[in-house]
């Protein structure tokens, strides 16, 4: 049986009702739109049939084109019918018909859907109904008419915007725009429209093909205008990538020399984008954060969340404020627990200023902070945490501090009480080790800022109950983080496979190479800051205490730079005491710091390694792999442990937790394109050169020598989950 389905019913009145059945969102997979064209063909046909009505089924309209058909296409490159589908179905047989037709949007029209309803004669919607063409945040382009219609029902800055920013608007705004044409109760929708398309079909109200209006268009030289700045504005903002260009394309093509024109220039380089590796990358996203829900031995158990009506987090510093804010913006109610009251204060303080900021940018109310605000309770007593139903610890990287709070938290919480621990990258084990309740113990490791960041690694030990797992991703979800179950190690994933990220950096400075260069240059291929910018963020103190965690872990394969230390002695702390490899400004403004040149050639004095004498020269891309590379490489080593479930939950953990750009798909899915043997081949000649830091690890190897891509899962691997 195909995937989708579409129904058609004639009314008594003459209308026929197309409705789209593919449930949740009636994506239009393949068999959709082949059942869309098959019972317009049929309308047509039949001489009863006055007008037409199209809409969806389940209080939706349609999410759009069926992604999950993209990896198909991608790795075949065949499309089968998609090409055709833009001028076959949307323009001959719906927009060209005899008879009119008329969308009746509820819920959403997005991409496909929306492209669809604006080849209608008419839209009518629901209230609050969301219409828009996300297509660029999947790296492609609209494929069904979009670049030319949506600019010719609401004007060319206005479509840009929302093609641009893949930023849908509601039906009110669409009906002010003219993207609608009437907004109506939900219950009265269909009713609605097939009134409007009888008075079309009668000629008492205007039959109006969107290919074909030029009313909203500015002029040609206002149009041109309004293009180039568009284009300026991507290539600051995203260098990187061609698919907004060639949507840009497309657009001009239409304005210059019509919709028609516009539309064959819409699929050429639509047909070109949709197996770009950006585009497969995007996709690759897309479906890796929705993968992370689906954890073997978890998951598929058929456990309930259990009800967590109130979270404890014990420590208000700024990770502990951070979780406070994140919860209590979701409406769960948060008991603060900290050492004194002027610490209590200093952590109530930071919550209430993350709330504060929200209100200035207009996203909070004052009410709603204020009720917001009445949702934490500070304490400096174990007394109420009987209360509680689940405990975040979030105190210092203090691993004997952690033990002691973990056996007070099992003597005064009830028996089911969560116990997780923020920390980054401490061995559970180690936090764990005098309690009884191994099984409750739990990582939920946030990253800085807590209330701001999407990422929420979900650690588990070998005693962590599955149970807890399914409490602690539910409650993730309520505050709006994608929570991704890893095991228990070193930092964990992302951080144990980022270490070697600021650790290649120094060993670059201590080559010789710029410390200003190398930060541009990472920048510029996508990171949203280079290593020592990142440094200067998180702190020289917790960079060198978390950098001595994993060179105590893992003795074999680290790269030891006094650069760091050497600023931290002269009391150089970063961002937080406004010098670091930066000096920064009281707006936080960073600039390169002018005596940095001492710093550096003392560490590379102490470090010896500089080819006689003189800078390591390098090319951009040459900085690239040699710092990215090694985190590659540390990845493999995550995948060969078992440390995730999959690849994609490293791809996804990555790109949310670093900032790894998107467009690049991941951490393992950016290196099956560049290729394990390129990758194993420039690490094993960077070893020779520079020592084991940068030796290649037998997967990688096993890899590179097999043919076999890094994300394909490894058989009968012993799990650490």
């Amino acid at each position: 049986m195909g995937k989708g389905s579409v129904r058609m019913e004639i009314g008594s009145d003459g209308v026929a009702v197309i409705t789209l059945e593919n449930p949740p969102v009636n994506s239009l997979a393949f068999e959709v739109l082949f059942g869309i064209k098959e019972k317009y063909d049929e309308a047509m046909a039949r001489e009863e049939v006055k007008a037409i009505v199209v809409t969806g089924a389940g209080g939706k309209f349609s999410g759009g084109f069926d992604i999950a058909s993209f990896p198909a296409i991608q790795q075949t490159g065949e499309f089968g019918d998609l090409n055709r589908v833009s001028v076959d179905l949307m323009i001959h047989t719906i927009e060209e018909a005899k008879k009119p037709s008329v969308a009746a949007i509820e819920g959403l029209a997005l991409g496909g859907g929306l492209e669809l309803a604006m080849s209608c004669h008419a839209r009518i919607s629901a209230p609050k109904a969301q219409l828009g063409l996300p297509e660029l945040q999947l790296g492609i382009i609209p494929g069904f008419g979009g670049t030319q219609r949506l600019p010719r029902l609401v004007g060319l800055t206005k479509a840009i915007e929302m093609m641009l920013l893949s930023k849908p608007i509601p039906a009110e705004t669409g009906e002010e725009l003219g993207l609608v044409d009437a907004i109506v109760p939900p219950a009265e929708l269909l009713l609605a429209a097939r009134k409007w398309a009888l008075d079309i079909a009668e000629g008492t109200k205007p039959r109006l093909s969107s290919l074909r209006r030029t009313d909203k268009l500015e002029p040609l030289g206002e149009a041109r205008e309004i293009i180039k700045f568009a284009r300026a504005q991507v290539k600051r903002t995203a260098p990187n990538l061609t698919h907004p260009q060639l949507c840009l394309d497309a657009i001009e093509e239409g304005v210059v020399s019509g919709g028609y024109a516009g539309v064959i220039k819409e699929l050429e380089h639509f047909s070109t984008v949709v197996v770009s590796d950006t585009a497969k990358s995007l996709v690759n996203v897309f479906f890796a954060q929705r993968a992370t829900a689906r954890v073997p031995g978890v998951s598929d158990l058929g456990l309930k969340p259990r009800s967590i009506k109130r979270v404890a987090v014990v420590g208000g510093g700024l990770m502990g404020s951070g979780i406070a804010t994140a919860l209590i913006l979701s409406n769960i109610p948060v008991l603060l627990k900290e050492i004194n009251d002027q610490f209590l204060q200093q952590g109530l303080g930071r919550i209430r200023a993350n709330l504060q900021s929200r209100v200035k940018k207009g996203k909070m109310s004052q009410d709603k902070f204020e009720k917001t605000m009445d949702m934490v309770i500070g304490t400096l007593t174990y007394q109420d945490f009987k209360t509680v139903d689940m405990v975040i610890e979030a105190v210092i990287e203090n691993v004997e501090l952690k033990q002691n709070i973990f056996l007070e938290l099992e003597k005064n919480c009830n028996p089911n009480c969560v116990l997780a621990t923020n920390t980054s990258t401490i061995d559970l084990n180690l936090v764990g080790a005098k309690i009884r309740s191994k099984d409750r113990l739990v990582g939920a490791h946030f990253f800085s800022p807590a209330h701001v960041m999407p990422l929420l690694e979900i650690v588990r030990t070998e005693n962590t109950s599955a149970q807890v797992l399914v409490d602690l991703m539910a409650v993730g979800k309520t505050i709006k983080k994608v929570p991704v179950v890893v095991g228990n190690c070193t930092g964990f994933a992302v951080n144990r496979v980022f270490f070697p990220y600021t650790m290649a950096a120094c060993l670059l400075v201590d080559l010789g190479v710029d410390i200003y260069r190398i930060d541009n240059v990472i920048k510029s291929w996508g990171m949203p800051m280079g290593p020592f910018r990142l440094t200067d963020l998180v702190g020289f103190g917790v960079g060198v205490a978390v950098g001595a965690q994993f060179v105590k872990t893992f003795p074999d394969r680290v790269y030891v730079s006094q650069l760091i230390p050497l600023m931290l002695q002269a009391k150089r702390l970063g961002e937080s005491n406004g010098k670091g490899f930066y000096e920064y400004d009281g707006k936080r403004k960073a600039r390169p710091a002018p005596d940095i040149m001492q710093f550096v050639k003392q560490s590379q004095e102490e470090a010896g390694i500089m080819p006689n004498n003189k800078p390591l020269a390098v090319s951009e891309q040459d900085i690239v792999e040699m710092i990215m590379f090694p985190v590659i490489n540390e990845a493999c080593r995550v995948l060969a442990e078992g440390v995730v479930v999959k690849a994609s939950d490293l791809d996804i953990a990555s790109v949310l937790g670093m900032g790894f750009p998107p467009y690049r798909g991941g951490i393992v899915f950016w290196a099956d394109l560049v290729g394990p043997k390129h990758i194993f081949a420039r690490l094993n000649e960077w070893a020779q050169a520079y020592g084991d830091f940068f030796k290649p690890c037998a997967f990688l190897e096993e890899r590179a020598a097999s043919g076999v891509s890094l994300s394909t899962p490894i058989k009968d691997s012993k799990s650490r989950l």
